[in-house]
């Protein structure tokens, strides 16, 4: 959003009320709320009709799966007229919905933006015509990541100074793959010992993986701290990070890592290897397979020089490849592609 605005596009933003996104942005009048009950929620949908008509969007832009329902709702009003283009962001590789529902809202999407190929291909699998799937790989404010400040995790997780800290960040969820991660962490400790797995999140599943690291007798190697809003600066202190994930649409917080300098460990899952690149990087193992994952990690964990250069290596390809700025203007020119070859000249609504 900040980005179309510098560029002189004037970008509304619907958010629910309640949400962190609408917490975090500027207030104003291109700021709407929007708070709908259900998926399909006829009364947010009418509402959100009229927020079209009134701001006459040259794109309407949905950016997750309940977004769209509300847009293809709202746009079946007929607020406008011609109806602008719907475009839909897909940021997981997993299969669409096939029912009914989910068949309608997809069919009023005019483009769909992939956050990596492993998700374009699941969306042609699904039905979805080629050429209606743009790539436009994730981005992160790489300048931002790295000017955060560190902060000392061996000290915030009373961890032993010195100790080896290894990080994998996400919700406690199944598709993330931290079960998988636990059960490879005592064949870490075999070779070295004193490593520590710090797991940072939330999620449905933090009962099983608190009871995982008991029946494995891993409470002194393993913190699951839980959510945290200084993720960033907890990461800048750590010596390896590793996404364990069992399908991926790309990973953000492998982009963070890499930003930072961390080497990586990550899984052969979704769009991961688009982002990591193995020998060069970090390392990539076939998914929801312990054996693999330990050996990837103990090899960096007892080779600080390939740590770093697998680090330098990823800083570098972040920082050339999925910048803000290209995520920026891989969706504007999406946008130009749909309404046309007009120039985008400040005050023009995207």
């Amino acid at each position: 959003m900040l980005g179309l605005r510098e560029r002189g596009h004037r970008a509304v933003l619907v958010a629910h009320p309640e949400g962190e996104l609408y917490k975090r942005a500027s207030e104003g009048p291109d700021l709407v709320a929007l708070a709908p009950m259900t998926e399909i929620d006829l009364a947010a949908a009418w509402r959100l009709s009229r927020v079209v008509r009134q701001f006459r969007p040259a794109i309407v832009h949905a950016h997750d799966p309940h977004a769209v329902s509300m847009a293809a709702t709202a746009l079946s009003f007929g607020a406008v007229s011609p109806s602008p283009p719907l475009v839909a962001s897909r940021r997981v590789d997993f299969h669409l919905s096939g029912n009914s529902l989910s068949r309608w809202k997809y069919r009023q999407v005019t483009r769909f933006i992939a956050a990596s190929s492993a998700i374009r291909n699941v969306l042609v699998d699904d039905g979805i015509p080629a050429d209606v799937v743009t790539v436009v790989h994730d981005g992160i404010d790489v300048a931002r990541v790295q000017r955060w400040p560190a902060t000392d995790i061996h000290a915030t997780f009373w961890l032993p100074h010195g100790v080896p800290v290894v990080v994998n960040v996400g919700a406690l969820v199944g598709h993330k793959g931290q079960k998988h991660l636990l059960e490879a962490w005592p064949l870490v400790m075999r070779t070295v010992p004193d490593a520590h797995l710090v797991i940072l999140g939330e999620g449905d599943l933090r009962a099983p993986l608190e009871k995982q690291v008991k029946e494995l007798h891993l409470e002194r190697a393993v913190r699951l701290p839980g959510f945290r809003d200084d993720v960033i600066s907890l990461m800048k202190s750590a010596d390896l990070f590793v996404m364990s994930s069992v399908t991926e649409g790309l990973g953000s917080t492998v982009l963070d890592a890499m930003a930072l300098g961390l080497a990586v460990v990550g899984t052969r899952a979704g769009g991961i290897p688009e982002a990591v690149v193995h020998g060069e990087t970090g390392l990539l193992v076939p998914p929801a397979e312990p054996k693999p994952l330990a050996a990837a990690i103990v090899r960096l964990l007892k080779d600080p020089l390939l740590r770093a250069q697998y680090g330098h290596a990823g800083r570098t390809r972040v920082e050339q490849n999925f910048g803000v700025d290209k995520l920026i203007e891989g969706t504007l020119a999406v946008y130009r592609e749909l309404v046309g070859s007009r120039e985008s000249g400040a005050g023009s609504r995207e």
